[in-house]
């Protein structure tokens, strides 16, 4: 396979965006990469296209009102999906076309409208991406099925509430640093603690926002990496892994087979383990997510995720940082944008150029993104120049 590296990046800013139609949010995104690339779209030999839901997008093509409005045609562009994990398989599809050598310079957007629904009816579109036989037809949503597993991780390892809030005290502190972040406003632990519970024992400030945005990348082969950047950063490794579709199949609540999996398979890619890794961005739709995933990657011990994020060790500082741009919980979730999001933060780190959410001199990230309840799951590692 070719190497490959990001060579442009682009966000939107994340929230309820009334002022933008969803291909008005891609143009926002694909712009802001094309200007940070330096180049024009005309040097882009294909597109690839992350949005998660028809029902958000009020259409059945929404790929073509992108590169319709973005003026990409004749050449190639096709929509991927992979529930919450949607931007990455974005990213993996793109990257697969620039290795194979399909392509030497691609565009990855990802991008979702979330908000022109209400909140009761966009909770019963995300329940549809459970076991639509087993599952939603019972009532299940998103905050109930990560309550099953939160009740299961603290039964089995003591995990408490306290440090379920204490991720999204941290992750609201670094979105209220991120000026693309939907809730750009701290939180104390108090705050989250006494907030209204949602599904116990996941209260407000456990669970991530319904977000409007979008966010893309400009990949490239290694020849045209070295002519169009001077900060390329090297996407090293790999990973994608399935699991059961039904909760009730799964030989354990607490941990998520398909997190496991693909990051056995990026590691060994990448030629590095979970001590190399000098920066995350991991999957916190909900507080429980983040901590179960500092165990599924290896960044402790199972069963310690909750004395991890007590001890401030995934604080910028920490023995390692986590979703220092403030993560799904304060940055937003929109589910299509969400993956392409996360390697935008590992990029702007690694290039040095996060501001006052810089991790001191990372080489070496990671991106982890969770679909669903783990039914898909994405595991991305970069490396600088």
């Amino acid at each position: 396979m070719r190497k490959v590296a990001v060579v442009g990046i682009g966000h939107g800013k994340f929230g309820v965006r009334s002022d933008a139609s969803l291909r008005e949010l891609a143009f926002e995104a694909v712009k802001a990469c094309l200007d940070d690339a330096g180049i024009p779209l005309k040097e882009v030999d294909s597109m690839v296209t992350g949005i998660a839901g028809d029902e958000f997008a009020l259409g059945l093509q929404p790929s073509a009102q992108v590169h319709d409005y973005i003026g990409f045609h004749p050449k190639p562009n096709f929509r991927v999906e992979g529930a919450c994990a949607t931007g990455s398989i974005a990213l993996r599809t793109g990257i697969m076309n620039v290795a194979s050598g399909l392509a030497d310079v691609v565009l990855v957007v990802g991008v979702e409208k979330m908000t022109e629904v209400p909140t009761s009816i966009a909770t019963e579109i995300m329940g549809k991406a459970g076991d639509s036989i087993w599952e939603y037809p019972f009532g299940t949503t998103f905050p109930g099925y990560y309550a099953l597993i939160a009740n299961a991780h603290m039964a089995e390892y003591g995990t408490t509430e306290e440090q379920l809030a204490m991720v999204s005290v941290k992750n609201h502190y670094y979105g209220s640093l991120n000026p693309y972040a939907h809730m750009q406003k701290k939180i104390t632990l108090e705050k989250a603690l006494t907030s209204f519970t949602v599904a116990y024992p996941l209260k407000l400030y456990d669970c991530s926002l319904i977000t409007d945005g979008a966010a893309a990348v400009i990949i490239a082969s290694e020849e045209r990496a070295k002519v169009i950047s001077k900060k390329p950063v090297w996407i090293v490794g790999a990973g994608l892994a399935t699991d059961t579709l039904r909760l009730g199949d799964r030989k354990s609540l607490t941990s998520i087979l398909a997190a496991r999996e693909a990051a056995k398979t990026a590691y060994k890619m990448a030629g590095v383990g979970p001590s190399d890794i000098d920066v995350a961005t991991v999957h916190d739709c909900f507080t429980i997510a983040e901590i179960v995933a500092y165990e599924d990657l290896g960044f402790c011990e199972k069963g310690e995720g909750g004395k991890l994020i007590a001890a401030k060790e995934t604080y910028v500082g920490g023995r390692i940082p986590v979703n220092v741009d403030g993560g799904l919980k304060s940055k937003g979730h929109p589910i299509g944008a969400t993956g392409v999001s996360m390697a935008i933060e590992i990029t702007k780190q690694l290039r040095g150029e996060a501001g006052e959410r810089q991790v001191k001199n990372p080489e070496i990230g990671l991106a982890h993104n969770v679909g669903g309840t783990g039914q898909v799951v994405a595991v991305h590692i970069f490396r600088r120049e």
